[in-house]
């Protein structure tokens, strides 16, 4: 993944929990010797009148200003920069993506802003945006030393397991690769030949296939690989409970085609106890 010089760029309101995925940020632009951007968007209809509009925009800049020194008091010397930007953040944070090594967002905000409200700014972005974008939540102060990367083998692309290894590289951190897999009761008893442990070894198979290339790739990170028959949110989230990050593909598709965040990453932006990263291919 070429990134040479692309900012980290992280959106923010003004409220707590955009405060926190600035300094998480922060600490990942350092962490990946990277530029930080800091953006709020605010969407203002052209029918307010002048001074309001400009009162808003100072706010912002306040907003933005607090934010920008918390981060140079957080990494002194980091590269900071801001920029308040027109628009809703769904539309203003996906024309920054194009430039951008990540996005991160915080899990909540404020709606005053047109802000952070997980379930609806940060999901649309996390479905919509190609690249990487981060959902700080749970525990950001790290220390495990591991990453779990929640894997689909048989529909994955490259690019979250590239993201994770690159991760788990910065970070001198291992991979906890899984697979979870969901096969319905009433299923099995309609294919007697097939037995739960047989789906499983094919998946263990396919499982180290994708691994592969990246392993010999990154050949310093250790990785464990497991497939595990449960429900994926709740085995990824308690997995989460000793990870420094929880990586997956954002996938999904609307009847039409186009991108949404899958049913397991939603639950994960929810529920981890720790940053979650959704991957989308950049091309």
């Amino acid at each position: 993944m070429e990134h040479s010089g692309m900012p980290v760029v992280v959106g923010t309101d003004g409220s707590e929990h955009a405060r926190r995925a600035v300094l998480w940020a922060a600490d990942e632009a350092e962490l990946r010797g990277l530029p930080l951007k800091i953006v709020l968007a605010m969407d203002m209809p052209g029918f307010r009148p002048r001074d309001i509009e400009q009162a808003l925009a100072a706010s912002g800049e306040r907003v933005l200003a607090g934010a920008a020194r918390e981060a140079r008091e957080r990494r002194p010397g980091l590269d900071v920069t801001v920029e308040l930007l027109r628009g809703d953040m769904p539309g203003a944070v996906r024309d920054q993506a194009g430039g951008a090594f990540e996005i991160v967002l915080g899990s909540r905000g404020l709606g005053g802003f047109k802000g952070l409200l997980l379930g609806s700014t940060a999901m649309r972005v996390a479905g919509r945006v190609p690249g990487p974008v981060v959902i700080v939540r749970g525990r950001t102060e790290g220390g495990h030393g591991r990453i779990v990367l929640g894997v689909d083998p048989f529909h994955e692309e490259g690019d979250p397991l590239e993201y994770a290894f690159e991760a788990a590289v910065a970070r001198e951190a291992s991979i906890r690769a899984m697979h979870v897999f969901q096969v319905a009761d009433t299923l099995l008893p309609l294919t007697p030949t097939i037995s739960t442990e047989q789906v499983a070894e094919v998946a263990r198979d396919e499982l180290a296939k994708a691994l592969a290339p990246w392993k010999e790739k990154f050949p310093q990170v250790d990785v464990d690989e497991e497939v595990v028959q449960g429900h994926p949110v709740e085995t990824l989230v308690d997995a989460s409970r000793s990870a420094d990050l929880l990586v997956l593909g954002a996938h999904g598709h609307t009847a039409l085609g186009g991108m949404i965040v899958g049913s397991t990453t939603q639950g994960a932006f929810q529920h981890a106890d720790c940053p979650v990263v959704a991957v989308r291919p950049r091309a």
